[in-house]
């Protein structure tokens, strides 16, 4: 019978890491001539334009803006729903924008597919991963979450790897194309094969929790949430997050990390690619190269060396590490004085990947089953409302100093303020205690109970 429970769950997990796969491919895909395109159909035969990086910036900050609203809704929402139905929403609103530039590149189209991806972004961007992680939390056990949640980060690395190859070898127009085949398959793909997963509904999960624990809502509210009647009972609140971080100092400081780690993040998608264009006159192939390293080293690192290492060391070590390194790589990618300095500095991604499955995991044991959706989205959110602020402070900075009105002459100066972002991540990841083990009895039995349902 639990031969039958593990069998049920790999297979619920394989349709997962497929759609994950299929997703991150399309999504990759286009990433290296974006810059390209971009910069064609706003500032023709230019290397240098700071038009594109401020819309850049706009939509990245757009994008935050929706998803602190939407990723804790939606994932609240999958916890009385299933995460099957919601995860259609953000497939189906990806395939749109691709559909625009895989017919035409040209300034016009641009802007149509700027406005609506904006508008998709705002929907659905950051709600497939937060979701995925969700559906992982309901079918693993608490002692191997952390390792699950690296494998399923490493099928998007994998994907990253397989889309910027592919974007390498391809033309422009038919990497578009590409892209929107690729997002209708996962849609359809994900709606035939993937086993839904209700936590809440009808009985099909309890809350595996340890002996005595509540909710972490109930605990620190005395579940006021179940005031609410009707359809806004799904609705979470700022009050709800506030909760979450008052009822678990581990949360609130793993949550500060994810802030200032994502901040950094947020700024290097908005400032990178154009310093690079900028500076060494980087185009789609040189940008691919670099992916295709860091995808490389991030799909080894995590489906291989975190399964390992997670057990061994534990997720706190594992988030210090991997944020050390990476304030070092990004204050050396600020003083980049050659092409071949990005190239050596990719292998760091190695590291940086540690961050965010650890800290998904530490998060999620600290509340029960009926909350993961929750706590995935709030997480989203932090890192979404980081989002909103990187671009609007980092996209200016990276084009005054990549302008000729700069006040000192250093074009890497938004980068070496990202290295000081991780670095204020990295002494607070210093301050996470270590989430206490789980006795494995505590929970065997509610993990068989649930397969028989």
């Amino acid at each position: 019978m639990e031969g039958l429970t593990l069998s049920s769950r790999g297979r619920g997990l394989r349709h997962l890491f497929v759609t994950m796969f299929l997703t991150t491919f399309a999504t990759v895909i286009v990433i290296p001539p974006m810059t390209d395109v971009t910069i064609a159909a706003l500032c023709p035969h230019q290397f240098q334009c700071s038009l594109p990086i401020f819309l850049t910036g706009f939509q990245q900050a757009m994008t935050g803006v929706g998803s602190v609203l939407m990723t804790p809704l939606i994932g609240n929402l999958s916890d009385h729903y299933g995460r099957k139905a919601l995860l259609t929403l953000p497939l189906l609103l990806s395939i749109i924008p691709q559909v625009i530039l895989a017919y035409s590149r040209a300034t016009n189209f641009f802007y149509a597919y700027y406005v609506l991806k904006t508008l998709a972004a705002m929907a659905g961007e950051g709600s497939f991963h937060c979701l995925a992680l969700a559906y992982v939390a309901d079918k693993v056990p608490e002692g191997k979450r952390g390792s699950t949640f690296g494998v399923l980060a490493g099928v998007g690395s994998a994907s990253f790897v397989g889309g910027t190859i592919a974007a390498r070898f391809l033309s422009t127009a038919l990497t578009f194309q590409v892209g929107a085949i690729f997002s209708m398959i996962a849609l359809v793909y994900m709606r035939i094969f993937l086993e839904d997963s209700v936590p809440n509904g009808f009985g099909m999960t309890q809350p595996l929790l340890r002996e005595g624990q509540e909710p972490c809502l109930q605990q620190c509210e005395g579940d006021s949430s179940k005031m609410k009647t009707g359809t806004f009972k799904n609705l979470p609140s700022a009050g709800d997050l506030i909760s979450m971080l008052k009822c678990s100092p581990t949360f609130s400081q793993a949550a500060v990390v994810l802030f200032f780690s994502s901040l950094a993040d947020g700024g290097l998608m908005a400032s990178l690619l154009y310093y690079l264009k900028a500076r060494f006159q980087f185009n789609k192939n040189q940008f691919a190269d670099l992916m295709m390293i860091s995808g490389i080293g991030a799909t080894l690192t995590q489906l291989f060396f975190m399964p390992i290492l997670i057990p061994a060391v534990g997720e706190v070590k594992l988030i210090s590490t991997g944020l050390l390194v990476s304030c070092i790589s990004m204050f050396v990618y600020s003083i980049s004085w050659a092409g071949w300095v990005p190239y050596a500095l990719a292998g760091c991604s190695i590291f940086g990947v540690f961050v965010r499955p650890s800290i998904c995991s530490i998060a999620s044991k600290q509340v029960g089953a009926t909350e993961q959706g929750m706590v995935q989205g709030c997480l989203s959110g932090i890192s979404s409302l980081a989002n909103i602020i990187s671009p609007l402070v980092f996209s200016p900075l990276t084009a005054l100093f990549l302008s000729d009105e700069a006040p000192f002459y250093f074009p890497g100066f938004s980068l070496m303020c990202l290295g000081l972002a991780l670095m204020a991540a990295f002494f607070q990841s210093l301050m996470i205690r270590s989430v206490p083990p789980i006795v494995v009895g505590e929970t065997s039995s509610n993990h068989r109970n649930e397969s028989l349902v």
